[in-house]
C-alpha cells in the first residue's frame, strides 16, 4: 500500500484482517436465567469448563445455568471471638495465673483506681 492510501484511516481502531480461511474453535451455546426472568445464551468453547453462574446481560444480577447444577455452597467459617483468639495464644493455666497476679495487685491497693463521684455516694 502506498503511503497515501493509509492517510486518514484509523489504523488503531480498524482491523483490515478478515476471518476468511480461519477455522474457529468448536463452540456451544449455554443458556442462563436470572431471578428476574431474563434468559440469555453465552457462547463457550466445547472444551471450556462451564461456570454455574454468570452475570445477567439485562439487569446485572447473578444468573444460574439452565438445566445445570447450582453453584457449590461455600463453607462459611465461624466468626472468631476474642476468647478464641486469646485461647490461641495462652493456655487456661496461664490465664488463671495472670488473673491471680492481677487480683493480687488490685487487693494490695498498689494500683490507683479512679472512682467516679457518683460511685462514691453509693458506698457512703
Amino acid at each position: 500500500m502506498s503511503e497515501r492510501a493509509l492517510r486518514g484511516t484509523r489504523l488503531v481502531v480498524t482491523s483490515y484482517e478478515t476471518d476468511r480461511g480461519i477455522d474457529l474453535a468448536p463452540r456451544q451455546a449455554v443458556e442462563y436465567a436470572c431471578r428476574n426472568g431474563h434468559r440469555f445464551e453465552m457462547p463457550f468453547s466445547v472444551e471450556a469448563e462451564i461456570p454455574p453462574e454468570w452475570e445477567c446481560k439485562v439487569c446485572g444480577s447473578q444468573a444460574l445455568l439452565v438445566d445445570g447444577e447450582g453453584p457449590e455452597e461455600k463453607k462459611a467459617k465461624p466468626a472468631r471471638t476474642h476468647w478464641d483468639m486469646l485461647m490461641e495464644r495462652r493456655t487456661r493455666e496461664e490465664l488463671e495465673e495472670v488473673l491471680a497476679e492481677r487480683l493480687a495487685v488490685l487487693r494490695s491497693g498498689a494500683m490507683n483506681i479512679a472512682v467516679h463521684p457518683r460511685d462514691s455516694r453509693k458506698t457512703a
